[in-house]
């Protein structure tokens, strides 16, 4: 199970923090990411970090977003800064536990997802 938390109203230029609390499963044991949904468009991927610790990125949040993992904690962050309008959307973490393969930026190679949380970006 996966709770994703910290989303919010913030100002254009803002930063806001995502956290992703997993249960029944250690994150550092597997692949996890985000996606995010705008009203009437498809499910994106923004950040993604494979059970290596290695990170990566959509081109349009490089350089603003951060992905991070705290197996202590057992959660997943993505930090973001420097958020535009453009980035409104619902935030849904998702997890893979076979945790193989390369860098995955289709929805369809997670099996977990949690139920999302809104951000919204005013201009």
């Amino acid at each position: 199970q996966l709770q994703a938390s910290g989303g919010g109203l913030v100002q254009a230029g803002g930063s806001l923090t995502l956290s992703c609390a997993a249960s029944g499963r250690r994150v550092s044991l597997s692949d996890m990411a985000w996606f995010r949904q705008a009203p009437g468009k498809e499910r994106e991927f923004v950040a993604g970090i494979k059970r290596s610790g290695n990170s990566y990125y959509a081109d349009s949040v490089k350089g603003r977003f951060s992905i991070s993992r705290d197996s202590a904690k057992n959660t997943v962050d993505l930090q973001m800064i420097s958020l535009e309008p453009e980035d409104t959307a619902v935030y849904y973490c998702t997890l893979d536990i076979t945790a193989s393969g390369g860098y995955k930026y289709y929805a369809g190679a997670y099996e977990y997802w949690g139920q999302g949380t809104q951000v919204t970006v005013s201009s």
